[in-house]
């Protein structure tokens, strides 16, 4: 039995019904809503598989009502202010699945809400710093596009993406011979906790490879204090006498720390959508294979034709926005043939017919470079960090 609150003059309660006190009723709902003054000191749940609002307007309620709202289904939902109202709180107004907290009226205006336990969101400074919406969700979203420090300014949770540097495509000399397009950056996305500033580090992209003959230069690895995105290999140049090998090996390989590769001891490397490259030829298909990217491999060489560069990540689930893709491979080059298409389009082409490989679109971050065709290979592109919270 429920008590039937709000009370009215002239209701004669029983003993159940005055022992069912903290027995508040349940408004259950499954859309948007708008808090009404009938709420007050009851328990709004809301219960939706996509994203939802709970929306507090002025003058609805009087100073000291209380509701509590709760969040059991799978979308997010976030508690908003209509106009003139300001709701004040120290962990989020965005409730994940089974979040919730106490909203409290400190005037017809202004609110208060405090979170029921758990561990909220935190905020920092640091980068370049825009307001985004993803998935009905706001975050202040930070964006490090070289290396800087990630200042805390309260601690808690924060989502990071972070996306290694690009390998450079390979170098051949001879005529008719093409060279291997360089790996795309490891990407990685990840929640981690924070209570103090870290360290952000963005990893440099592989230079042109102008030297004789020679392997692409490879990407190095960006960073959030102990988690680690591997830097893009560059292209090979070649394998045997038999076989060239346009190979980038993969969107930023898997190393042991303190390996000699330039990754720091101690560091927690993980290698999310690390592929390798595909593989090139020489006595019929002298063309070189394509970089891997961060979520496929890279084609091989196919008719004389350089092989494609591996697919990169979608980095607007993240950040919002269009489309953008990272740490996609670039293609192989080919001597007498056609190069290699670049991974997404956003790493370097490979060469066709004796030109060199071009270059990663700067704008796609952790994307290879495309594998040069008797001459040089084209630069990746630099990694980035981003970090947002709510």
């Amino acid at each position: 039995m429920t008590t039937p609150f709000p009370f009215v003059s002239g209701a004669v309660l029983t003993a159940q019904q005055l022992n069912d006190i903290t027995n508040l009723p349940i408004n259950d709902q499954t859309a948007s809503y708008i808090l009404v003054v009938g709420d007050a000191g009851k328990r709004v749940i809301m219960n939706a598989a996509g994203a939802t609002t709970i929306t507090v307007n002025n003058s609805v309620f009087t100073t000291g009502d209380t509701i509590f709202i709760a969040n059991k289904g799978a979308g997010t939902s976030t508690i908003t202010a209509g106009a003139g109202v300001t709701i004040n709180t120290s962990g989020s107004l965005a409730l994940a699945q089974y979040g919730g907290g106490t909203l409290v009226a400190l005037s017809a205006s202004t609110f208060a809400f405090f979170p029921s336990g758990g561990l909220g969101y935190g905020t920092a400074s640091g980068g370049s710093s825009s307001s985004i919406t993803v998935g009905g969700v706001n975050y202040t979203l930070l964006t490090f596009t070289s290396s800087g420090t990630l200042t805390v300014t309260k601690s808690g949770y924060f989502d990071v993406l972070v996306v290694g540097g690009g390998g450079g495509g390979a170098r051949r000399n001879d005529v008719a011979v093409g060279a291997g397009g360089g790996g795309g950056g490891a990407v990685i996305e990840q929640t981690i906790y924070l209570s103090a500033n870290a360290t952000v580090t963005v990893g440099a992209k592989g230079a042109a490879q102008t030297g004789t003959q020679a392997d692409g230069n490879r990407g190095t690895f960006s960073r959030v204090n102990q988690l680690v995105a591997g830097g893009g290999a560059g292209g090979g140049a070649a394998g045997n006498l038999q076989r060239y090998d346009g190979a980038g090996s993969g969107g930023g390989s898997i190393a042991t720390a303190g390996d000699g590769t330039g990754y720091p001891a101690g560091a927690a490397l993980i290698a999310i959508g690390a592929n390798n490259g595909g593989t090139g030829g020489y006595v019929s298909n002298i063309a070189g294979g394509g970089g891997g990217g961060s979520t496929a491999v890279g084609g091989n060489n196919s008719g004389g034709n350089g092989g494609a560069g591996g697919a990169g990540t979608d980095a607007s689930t993240f950040i919002g926005g269009s489309t953008l893709y990272v740490g996609a491979g670039g293609g192989g080059g080919s001597g007498s043939g056609t190069g290699g298409t670049a991974g997404n389009s956003t790493g370097g082409n490979g060469g066709s017919s004796g030109a060199q490989g071009s270059n990663a679109t700067a704008g796609n971050y952790g994307c290879g470079g495309g594998g040069g065709a008797a001459t040089q290979g084209g630069a990746g592109s630099d990694g980035v960090v981003y970090v947002r919270f709510r």
